[in-house]
């Protein structure tokens, strides 16, 4: 499976992106969705994933009511609104996905860990100037 993101780019405090994350070759029949972000010299973070049938979304403290995830399966695609950009969410940000067996994802204990995604996309830049 491959990922490829795109959406990122420079965009002033208080604008608005969307993010973009197109799965292609063998996917799974069903995965959940999420995006992480790294920032200069820091970890890589999570930020929000999402269920395989487009439920159960979960988001990091700092970006909820700001950022809103979505999918469309029939375009095996992911989407990352963001508005109300702050300087501290500039990063480069990654997509992946994770077939989560079971019940694992709706659970609510795993999403966060990047162990669980199986599949990464290659990052996209996001630039917030102040």
């Amino acid at each position: 499976v491959q990922l490829q993101a795109s959406g990122g780019g420079l965009v002033q405090a208080g604008g608005s992106l969307r993010l973009s994350c197109t799965a292609s070759g063998r996917t799974p029949n069903t995965y959940a969705m999420a995006w992480f972000r790294q920032a200069p010299g820091k970890e890589r973070e999570f930020v929000a994933a999402i269920g395989e049938s487009g439920d159960t979304p979960y988001y990091a403290d700092s970006v909820k009511g700001r950022f809103t995830i979505s999918r469309d399966n029939a375009k095996k695609t992911a989407y990352l609104r963001m508005n109300s950009l702050k300087s501290a969410d500039t990063a480069v940000y990654y997509c992946a996905g994770g077939e989560f067996p079971g019940s694992t994802y709706y659970d609510g204990t795993y999403y966060q860990e990047e162990a669980w995604y199986d599949f990464w996309g290659q990052g996209t830049q996001v630039t917030v100037s102040s």
